[in-house]
């Protein structure tokens, strides 16, 4: 539903004000911050905004107010894509006849990929995973997790002491195989008790 330009306003107050002290505003300070004199006018602002599914509130705390899913997740792409950690998504290309570019073209956020602490990146050294477009200098974008379906690329630590990236399988008799995604190499079976997962590839960058 749409917004009228004070309601958008309380909703920019109470998400800069959140942000900044991680608590929400009672309704005096949210008041004093839109130079409004009147608590009712508020009132009323926050239940329609309420109503709209923008915001939510507990009944019968202070301080009780939360930004919805719904409109924190537009705040999200909006500054991602002020930050310039978004481009334009143009379509889709084919490998034979060309493709028309849409007249609206959507949005890319790179938020997507990489707005987890959860997340962080590696630069590949070496060939064994070429078989999957994953070469020499590239960039991977990992999760971190430590609990991988087989066939996963994960970045594995073995023994403690060296991390490879390679698919991840595991073998009737308790031992693991990491596989390269190279025909010239060999798979490495280590002891399940000896692995230790760090996280799963989620994405590969390559600037050429």
């Amino acid at each position: 539903m749409a917004l009228t330009r004070r309601q958008k306003e309380v909703l920019d107050f109470l998400e800069q004000f959140i942000d900044k002290h991680r608590y929400s505003p009672s309704y005096e300070e949210l008041a004093e911050g839109l130079s409004l004199n009147s608590l009712a006018t508020i009132h009323k602002h926050i239940s329609s905004l309420e109503s709209k599914g923008y915001l939510r509130r507990a009944f019968n705390q202070s301080r009780s107010l939360e930004i919805a899913p719904r409109y924190a997740a537009e705040i999200e792409k909006r500054k991602a894509a002020e930050s310039g950690l978004a481009v334009p998504l143009m379509g889709r290309i084919a490998a034979g006849a060309p493709v028309e570019a849409p007249a609206n073209p959507e949005m890319l956020h790179f938020q997507d990929f990489a707005g987890d602490a959860a997340t962080y990146a590696l630069q590949v050294r070496g060939e064994s995973m070429i078989d999957d477009h994953i070469c020499d200098g590239d960039f991977v974008l990992i999760q971190k997790m430590d609990s991988v379906r087989d066939g996963d690329i994960v970045v594995a630590l073995v023994d403690g002491m060296e991390t490879t990236l390679k698919r991840l399988y595991r073998e009737p008799n308790g031992q693991i195989r990491l596989q390269p995604a190279n025909s010239t190499m060999d798979p490495i079976y280590v002891p399940a008790s000896s692995l230790q997962i760090q996280g799963k590839l989620i994405a590969v960058l390559r600037k050429y």
